[in-house]
């Protein structure tokens, strides 16, 4: 099934201008889930429109929207503030866009994951939170671990998709604990030999199909969770 996509202007505040988003809204969306990129990626990645691609046509609302530095063609992310900020603006453009009562959901691929469980410690309202490649740790640091805020987080569905080979989650019994912490809300499936980017060394795809791979489990976890 193909799903019209809707180019959006998304307004942030606060001086910060508009970013764009891309809206795709199946007739009956049980759900709407708000895309953020990684650090290095914008919204159009190939990973990114797959993924969202792939839960529109399972009957899941999504929004992608870029951060603003990728917006300003910058190459380095932005801050905590106005990620967070830019994070609020999208959940509420997809509220705006949903209809009553609908469940909407915030998901990202590494950075963009990371700011949405900071913009929901923060107060940001989202029925709960998938990521796709969670960065715990930078890269041969594990003791700089990224995972304080989520002792706020408790009760909160969050499903971590997680590759083996992540460098960002290694050792994977780091993150193993993380979810241990965080208690039954919490499921952690990991995907065997898959790097940071789910990629599999001698199985090559592209990486929209890579993307698509992880929208069935994300649409089961979201409609395990219907909420009220």
């Amino acid at each position: 099934m193909s799903v019209d996509e809707h180019p959006l202007e998304i307004e942030v505040g606060d001086g910060t201008g508009a970013v764009p988003a891309v809206l795709a809204r199946p007739d009956g969306a049980r759900a709407t889930v708000v895309v953020a990129h990684g650090a290095g990626a914008g919204k159009d990645h190939p990973f990114m429109s797959g993924f969202c691609r792939a839960l529109a046509a399972l009957g899941i609302a999504t929004l992608r929207f870029d951060f603003p530095y990728v917006a300003a063609g910058r190459r380095f992310p932005d801050r905590p503030p106005v990620a967070i900020a830019t994070w609020r603006a999208a959940a509420d453009a997809a509220r705006s866009h949903a209809r009553e009562g609908e469940r909407v959901w915030a998901s990202g691929k590494s950075f963009g994951g990371r700011m949405a469980s900071m913009a929901v410690a923060d107060g940001m309202d989202v029925a709960g939170l998938v990521f796709l490649g969670y960065p715990l740790h930078p890269p041969g640091k594990p003791e700089k671990a990224r995972d304080e805020h989520f002792a706020t987080l408790s009760g909160m569905p969050m499903l971590f998709l997680q590759g083996r080979n992540d460098p960002f989650a290694t050792p994977n019994e780091q993150l193993d604990g993380l979810v241990r912490r965080i208690g039954p809300s919490a499921v952690l499936d990991w995907v065997d030999d898959a790097n940071h980017s789910f990629e599999v060394k001698g199985a090559e795809r592209p990486a929209a199909e890579i993307g698509a791979s992880l929208a069935p489990r994300t649409a089961e976890f979201v409609d395990a969770h219907p909420g009220n």
